[in-house]
C-alpha cells in the first residue's frame, strides 16, 4: 500500500525532513526562472500561464534583468547558481544570445525551456557560442497526441528535430519532458523507446493538473488508476536503467517516495528557487504569481527580498488546513506544491497521495 511505509522509508523521511528545514533556514539561492517572454508560437491546450500567440505585453530589457541579477550577486556563487530562460516561448526573443553572454561573464551557468520550434542548427549554435549550457524540450506524446496537445500539426516533427539536434552535440546537457494525459498515457512505453532511439539521456515526467488552460479540458487529468500506474511504469524504467527517468518535482508520493525520482518530495519554491516574470514581478516557480509575488525588481532590490521576504514560502504551517489539518503526512509533504494552492484560500486543490489511493482501489 502506498499509504503504509515501511521502517526504513519513515527513517529516510525524518532525516529529510532536517534536511529541509535546515534549508529553509539557511534559504541558498541556487536556481532562478527568467521569464523573458509571453510571446508564444503555440497555443497549447493545457498552458497554465498568460502566455499568448500574439502578446502585446512589452518584454523586459535585458539590461534590467542583468542588474537584478548584479543585486544578488554577493548572496549567491555563481557557479553553482543556474538560470534558467522560460516564457511563453524564450527562442522569440532575437537577443536570448546577449544576456546569455553577460550571464557567462559573471559566471553563471543559464539554460532555456523550449517547445523546439524554432531550434535551428544556426540558432543553437549561436547559442552554444553565448554559454548555453542546458536545454530543456516538451516531447508530449507521439504524433498526434502531442500536436493534439500543442495545437499544431507540425509541433512533434519540430520538437523531435530538436531533440536529434541537440544529441548530435557531444556532451552537451538536455532532457526531454512530457506532460501525461489520458490520451498520451498508453503511449508511455513507445515514447520511451523514441527517446532511447534519439540518444536522450534524461526525460522528466509531469502530470497535469487543472490551472490555466487545461481547466477547460477534463481529458488532461489521469484518472486515478492511470495515475497510480504511471508511478509504477517510472519506478520500472528507473530501475532498468536505460534511462534517467523522474516524476516532476511536485507531490508526496508515499512509498513511491524515493522510487520515482532522485530526491524525496521538496518543494522547493522561494526556499532555493525565485524567478523574475515578464512584468519584473518577484516570485518562485513562475507558475506562482498574485498572492505569492514578493515585490518587483522596478521597485524592490532582488537581494533584499530574497533575504527579508518569502515567509509564507519558508513557514508553511498556514498550510495545514482543510485535507491537509489532520493528515499524518504533512510533516513529510507539507501540503504539496504551493502552484497546487488555491491562492485565495489557502486550501489545497489537489492531493497527489489521495489520488494515488483512489487508483490502487480501482486497480
Amino acid at each position: 500500500m502506498v499509504s503504509k511505509l515501511s521502517i526504513k522509508k519513515k527513517l529516510a523521511l525524518e532525516l529529510f525532513r532536517k534536511f529541509r528545514s535546515n534549508s529553509k533556514k539557511i534559504h541558498q539561492l541556487d536556481y532562478i526562472f527568467w521569464e523573458c517572454t509571453l510571446k508564444c508560437n503555440l497555443n497549447c491546450i493545457h498552458c497554465g500561464s498568460d502566455c499568448k500567440k500574439d502578446s502585446a505585453s512589452k518584454e523586459m530589457p535585458i539590461k534590467d534583468f542583468i542588474d537584478a541579477i548584479d543585486s544578488i550577486r554577493e548572496i549567491v556563487n555563481p557557479n553553482k547558481t543556474i538560470i534558467v530562460f522560460t516564457g511563453g516561448e524564450p527562442l522569440i526573443r532575437k537577443d536570448l544570445e546577449i544576456c546569455g553572454k553577460m550571464l557567462y561573464e559573471r559566471g553563471f551557468p543559464w539554460g532555456l525551456v523550449s517547445n523546439g520550434m524554432k531550434l535551428t542548427p544556426e540558432r543553437l549554435q549561436s547559442l552554444l557560442n553565448s554559454g548555453l549550457r542546458v536545454v530543456t524540450i516538451s516531447l508530449d506524446g507521439l504524433k498526434n497526441s502531442h500536436n493534439w496537445l500543442r495545437n499544431n500539426n507540425e509541433s512533434f516533427d519540430k520538437a523531435l528535430g530538436a531533440i536529434q539536434l541537440l544529441s548530435s552535440i557531444k556532451d552537451f546537457r538536455f532532457d526531454a519532458v512530457t506532460c501525461v494525459n489520458r490520451k498520451n498515457f498508453a503511449e508511455l512505453p513507445q515514447i520511451l523507446d523514441l527517446l532511447i532511439e534519439n540518444k536522450v539521456k534524461e526525460w522528466r515526467i509531469f502530470t497535469i493538473f487543472p490551472i490555466g488552460r487545461a481547466k477547460e479540458h477534463e481529458e488532461l487529468q489521469l484518472l486515478p488508476v492511470q495515475f497510480k500506474r504511471l508511478f509504477d511504469f517510472i519506478a520500472k524504467v528507473r530501475i532498468e536503467g536505460k534511462i534517467k527517468l523522474n516524476y516532476g518535482c511536485e507531490g508526496f508520493l508515499g512509498n513511491y517516495e524515493g522510487e520515482v525520482r532522485d530526491n524525496l518530495f521538496f518543494c522547493r519554491a522561494g526556499i532555493s528557487i525565485a524567478s523574475i516574470l515578464a512584468d519584473g514581478s518577484i516570485s518562485a516557480c513562475p507558475s506562482l504569481r498574485d498572492n505569492f509575488i514578493q515585490g518587483n525588481i522596478y521597485k524592490d532590490n532582488f537581494k533584499d527580498i530574497w533575504e527579508n521576504h518569502y515567509q509564507k514560502f519558508r513557514n508553511r504551517d498556514w498550510m495545514k488546513n482543510g485535507k491537509c489539518a489532520d493528515c499524518n503526512f504533512f510533516k513529510y509533504c507539507e501540503g504539496n506544491g504551493l502552484h497546487l494552492r488555491d491562492e485565495k484560500t489557502g486550501e489545497m486543490l489537489f492531493c497527489h497521495l489521495n489520488r494515488i489511493i483512489e487508483g490502487e482501489i480501482g486497480d
